[in-house]
């Protein structure tokens, strides 16, 4: 299955990269090896690999700062994170570059490399064929279920370590600040550093959109951080794939409940989907178990809480709002333990 697949092994460890070589090579993979991060670079323009491997403690150029340099100039490469360190804020920094797995030396049975890139594999053919979502990370169909062996070993992982799973999480939260032509976006979130925290995730996209998503991770207790790491897989995948031709969040939450479903182990989990659209200053949002306020100078609109994502919330109201010219705050109005607040505003007003 990985027969004359091109591999880039991108690390510092001369006897690990042997290891990890001759293995792939007797898998029947193409495989380059580079021993930093500039050689990986040129290795890359002297051709596109199927996958690439890399450590994240390299010398010249840092294996982070290789991942960012990817992200930039070959977004198309799918990246898996072999590592030494098991910090979650350098897991966290790794998936915000959009590396497709962490593997954490050493690797106690080498056919958890081989299943990681079976999946990654299988993840970019099926984005190209434009499949469903729960086909294309679970590799499932209509009547089946269940998850990837290696996207099980880090469910497991994270539920026997809440603290890890807590600071990955906390990890994901993207720029407080951003803006988007006459645009800009801030957030403000406060809450208990004992309590799993609230994410969000959003991405402006080219024709003036913003598409975002809030996720109270702790109103899952069991498996809060698993659904909440499946919800940004199918969100930043439906961006990627769909957005530019749907202006629908329903077929969003549809798609999303869809993946929770058949994944195996997702369960209903409280959240808020919103689409932003600068050109008419309209703000379309359902509410997934999250209730919210937005406020603007024209004056204050509730969203009221509908049925928690994982429980038919496809089937929930769209609420379209419209902001006032200098824009307007949504704020949460069901946390347990905190605040949050989104605001967008137009510069100069």
């Amino acid at each position: 299955m990985l027969e004359d697949k091109d591999v880039l092994i991108v690390e510092d460890d001369p006897v690990f990269r042997t290891m990890i070589s001759g293995f792939l090579t007797s898998q029947g993979c193409q495989v380059r090896e580079a021993e930093d991060g500039l050689a990986g670079l040129q290795a890359l323009r002297d051709g596109i690999p199927d996958v690439l491997l890399c450590d994240l403690e390299m010398p010249i150029l840092t294996g982070m700062e290789f991942v960012e340099e990817i992200a930039v100039q070959y977004p198309m490469v799918p990246v898996i994170v072999i590592s030494g360190t098991g910090n979650m804020g350098d897991v966290a920094a790794a998936l915000r570059h959009g590396v497709k797995d962490f593997l954490i030396k050493p690797l106690d049975n080498i056919m958890v490399l081989k299943s990681a890139i079976l999946q990654v594999l299988k993840s970019q053919d099926t984005v190209n064929e434009n499949r469903d979502f729960s086909s294309q990370w679970f590799g499932v169909s209509e009547d089946e279920s269940g998850i990837d062996e290696e996207l099980e070993w880090h469910i497991e992982e994270l539920k026997a370590n809440p603290r890890a799973a807590q600071e990955l999480l906390m990890g994901l939260m993207p720029e407080t600040e951003s803006s988007q032509g006459d645009w800009q976006l801030n957030y403000c979130v406060l809450q208990a550093a004992d309590v799993p925290p609230v994410l969000l995730d959003y991405t402006w996209l080219m024709d003036g959109r913003l598409a975002f998503y809030l996720i109270d991770s702790s109103s899952d207790p069991d498996n809060g951080t698993a659904t909440t790491l499946l919800v940004r897989a199918f969100f930043n995948d439906y961006l990627r794939t769909r957005m530019a031709d749907e202006n629908n969040i329903s077929s969003l939450v549809q798609l999303i409940e869809k993946g929770m479903k058949h994944s195996g182990y997702a369960s209903p989990i409280k959240a808020l989907f919103g689409i932003f659209d600068a050109c008419d200053k309209s703000l379309s949002v359902v509410s997934s178990g999250l209730g919210a306020m937005l406020q603007t100078s024209d004056g204050n609109h509730n969203i009221p809480v509908q049925s928690w994502l994982g429980e038919n919330a496809k089937h929930n109201d769209v609420a379209r709002l419209q902001l006032s010219e200098s824009g307007g705050r949504l704020s949460l109005s069901e946390m347990r333990a905190g605040s949050f607040s989104l605001t967008l505003k137009r510069c100069g007003f």
